[in-house]
């Protein structure tokens, strides 16, 4: 009895080890989350004295995750070892504007009116996959 739960175990294992290799292999564990950054931008006249500073928390998204990556020995290659190197990189690129809600003058004084915000525009990811390192991903900018 005792040697049919163990037999049995060691088979769930496998099956769960199986399965989470299977991910990582097709790249299942390169995924788009959720995250947030911090944003300065410095605003400069056209003389080239510093106008205004603005900053603010912005909610982005971002490629994460592992992909599946290995080194073989080769009698082919000149180093003598085949790499074949995965990345957690992004399929497409999102542009939009957001808003960093608190400028502030040369001086450290907070500015109000017209002044008191800036509008930036930045790309992020919409989708992100295992790409060969090095490769450059072919990424299409949506508008939004």
């Amino acid at each position: 009895m005792r040697e049919t739960r163990t037999s049995w175990s060691l088979i769930g294992m496998c099956m769960i080890l199986f399965v989470v290799g299977e991910q990582i292999s097709r790249g299942m564990g390169c995924e788009t989350l959720p995250s947030s950054i911090h944003i300065i931008k410095e605003i400069y006249q056209p003389s080239g004295q510093m106008e205004r500073t603005c900053e603010g928390e912005v909610a982005v998204s971002k490629c994460e995750g592992s992909c599946s990556s290995k080194v073989r020995p080769s009698a082919v290659s000149h180093t003598g070892f085949y790499k074949d190197c995965q990345c957690c990189r992004e399929t497409t690129l999102r542009s939009r504007s957001v808003t960093l809600n608190k400028c502030y003058d040369p001086n450290g004084k907070t500015l109000t009116g017209d002044k008191e915000k800036y509008v930036i525009n930045l790309k992020e990811p919409v989708d992100c996959r295992c790409y060969r390192c090095g490769d450059l991903p072919n990424t299409s900018s949506i508008s939004t």
